[in-house]
C-alpha cells in the first residue's frame, strides 16, 4: 500500500495523507479521500484539468505517455514534475512507498465540481 501526501498551492486547504493500492490512479485516490482535483474529461486523458505536480515517488507511477505530455503542455504552469492525476497509476507497491503530490490552485479552472 502506498502513502500519498497531497499538499496544495492554495494554503487555505490543509494537507491530506491518503493510501492507495496497486492499479489505483492519483485521481481515484484523491476522490476516495475527498481531495478535490478537477477531471473534466472523465479521466480519459483528453484535457489537462487534473494537472498536478508529482514531487516524489514518480518512479512508482505509470510512465508518462506522449498523449499525456501533449495535454500537460496545455496545462497552467507546467513543470518538469507535471503529470495528469488521471494517468498516474501506481505500478509499484511497497510498504514504505510515499508519493508527494502538489495540487495547483484550481480556482481559475472552469471544471467539474464533484
Amino acid at each position: 500500500m502506498a502513502t500519498i501526501k497531497f499538499t496544495f498551492e492554495d494554503k487555505n486547504i490543509p494537507p491530506v495523507t491518503a493510501t492507495g493500492l496497486l492499479g489505483d490512479t492519483l485521481s481515484e485516490i484523491a476522490d476516495d479521500h475527498h481531495v478535490h482535483i478537477n477531471h473534466n474529461c472523465g479521466r480519459v486523458c483528453a484535457c489537462s484539468t487534473c494537472h498536478v505536480y508529482v514531487e516524489t515517488g514518480d518512479e512508482a507511477l505509470q510512465e508518462i505517455s506522449d498523449r499525456e505530455e501533449d495535454f500537460i503542455d496545455r496545462a497552467i504552469n507546467p513543470r518538469i514534475e507535471s503529470r495528469l492525476a488521471c494517468q498516474c497509476e501506481i505500478i509499484e507497491d511497497a510498504e514504505d512507498l510515499v508519493i508527494e503530490v502538489l495540487v495547483p490552485d484550481q480556482s481559475n479552472i472552469i471544471g467539474h465540481e464533484h
